[in-house]
């Protein structure tokens, strides 16, 4: 399945760099394929795996801020894999041409 997820420190002012680091430090360590977008976080992995990261991320946040904002789309496609890839792969294939990611 594929997640998008973003967490997002209440009361942090405007710049949250150092606390998306801190999540990403350990989205990274898991080892899961993912993509750091500028707006969010996407993940590819089992249904188990990618909710217990999220659900670890939106932890370690907690210890930064007193309120978090988790936000969490979900493509659960049975049977597939190597989506992240792929799906980018297929619209460029249409296009005839490599796109910006």
């Amino acid at each position: 399945m594929l997640a998008q997820f973003s967490i997002v420190p209440i009361g942090k002012g405007a710049r949250v760099g150092e606390y998306v680091a801190q999540i990403l430090k350990l989205v990274d360590e898991r080892g899961l394929d993912y993509r750091l977008t500028a707006m969010s976080t996407l993940v590819e992995g089992e249904w188990d795996e990618v909710m217990q990261l999220i659900r670890d991320c939106h932890n370690l946040m907690r210890n930064f801020a007193e309120r978090v904002l988790t936000t969490i789309i979900i493509d659960d496609f049975a049977g597939r894999t190597s989506r992240l890839k792929g799906k980018i792969e297929d619209v460029e294939e249409l296009l005839g041409k490599k796109l910006k990611t």
